[in-house]
């Protein structure tokens, strides 16, 4: 069967290379062709768009950038009915793949949705255009199933992602090694994927590390960057910049300050203390602060129902109380082990790894029904 699949972040890049690797194994004469990044381009197929131009975050930022999102969305739409696939397959990025969900809906071309929209979060109504225009949905946060169902919606819960990559990360023995790093503990700085998340929260990460000097800190570079992007920000410091190795930084470090995201809850299943951060435009999180429905902002507190991890929000994320936070992780020893055991929790409800495989069986079952 002929794929096209559209992700547009790095997360997505994730679940979309492995959710690829799956349905290879179960249909050996697989095409695929997409909208993704380096991780989908290293399973095969066609590149046609990196996410790297693509993903624009905050109200201010979508309207800022309204004409390069639909000049992109336009090409989707080009694309998808030039290579005429059996099987369309969004990923997550609602503000875009909802559009792409109508206009497969209107070819007749039957769309599968993986990582549902979080509309539990704000305009819960959506939900109502959800039900038109997509046809299979693949929800990975056990809360979902039940929101969906309150609004008459079936759904397929298919476990999450992220336990699948974890499970196949090997780490490397050698990682300290190679990159000379000596005795001091490692914090990990995940300042995000995206160029805005990146100008706002990594100033304030790094002015956090000044603070610390007696643990070496290191920044996980998101793929689609350069490191002359991040020596801008880091003018100096004895910090590194690793690409590709954000598991092995998370498997080393003894703690993290990370951006809010899929990052918040990597960090968790590698038995991290860690504390949120997100920043952004001020109109962007006032608008957002009046719509948004939910109580926390990083999965790990959103899966168990409470919060577990500090999150600091816009005028809460600043080097004051970033360092402050940092200070009780590592000091205040009864602090850091009441984290670790809420991460127990945090493993309960998030099941056994198998997403990928979950996700790709059903998209070939219904296919071929």
């Amino acid at each position: 069967m002929r794929y096209y699949l559209v992700v547009g972040e790095a997360s997505g890049d994730l679940h979309g290379a492995n959710l690829m690797k799956e349905l290879k194994k179960l249909d050996p004469q697989a095409e695929f062709r997409f909208f993704g990044g380096d991780l989908m381009r290293a399973q095969g197929g066609t590149l046609v768009k990196h996410y790297a131009d693509m993903s624009f975050m905050g109200f201010f930022e979508v309207i800022a950038n309204l004409r390069t999102i639909l000049k992109n969305l336009a090409f989707c739409k080009k694309d998808i009915a030039g290579y005429q696939p059996d099987v369309l397959i969004l990923i997550d990025f609602p503000g875009f793949n909802l559009k792409i969900a109508a206009f497969a809906k209107d070819r007749v071309l039957p769309v599968y949705y993986y990582i549902s929209p979080k509309v539990w979060a704000w305009n819960q109504k959506r939900v109502l255009k959800i039900k038109k225009v997509v046809d299979y949905l693949f929800c990975i946060l056990p809360f979902e199933v039940d929101f969906y169902h309150g609004w008459g919606m079936k759904v397929d819960y298919v476990g999450n992602p992220l336990l699948d990559a974890v499970a196949a990360f090997k780490p490397d023995t050698a990682f300290m090694e190679k990159n000379n790093l000596g005795k001091k503990r490692i914090i990990a700085l995940l300042p995000g994927s995206r160029k805005q998340e990146i100008n706002y929260l990594l100033p304030d990460m790094l002015a956090v590390a000044d603070q610390f000097p007696d643990y070496q800190f290191i920044i996980a570079g998101a793929p689609s960057f350069t490191a002359g992007y991040y020596q801008r920000y880091v003018k100096g410091r004895d910090i590194q910049v690793l690409f590709n190795a954000t598991y092995d930084i998370l498997t080393n470090a003894h703690a993290a300050i990370v951006a809010s995201g899929t990052a918040t809850l990597e960090a968790a299943l590698f038995n991290v203390p860690q504390v949120v951060v997100y920043k952004g435009n001020n109109i962007s999180i006032a608008i957002a602060r009046m719509v948004v429905k939910i109580k926390f902002i990083s999965l790990v507190n959103l899966i168990v129902d409470r919060g577990i991890v500090k999150e600091l929000i816009q005028e809460d994320c600043n080097p004051i109380a970033i360092g402050a936070e940092m200070d009780l992780i590592l000091n205040d020893e009864n602090y850091r082990d009441e984290m670790l055991a809420n991460y127990d929790a945090l493993d309960e409800k998030m099941g056994a790894p198998g997403a990928s495989a979950t996700t790709a069986a059903l998209i070939v079952k219904y296919a071929n029904a």
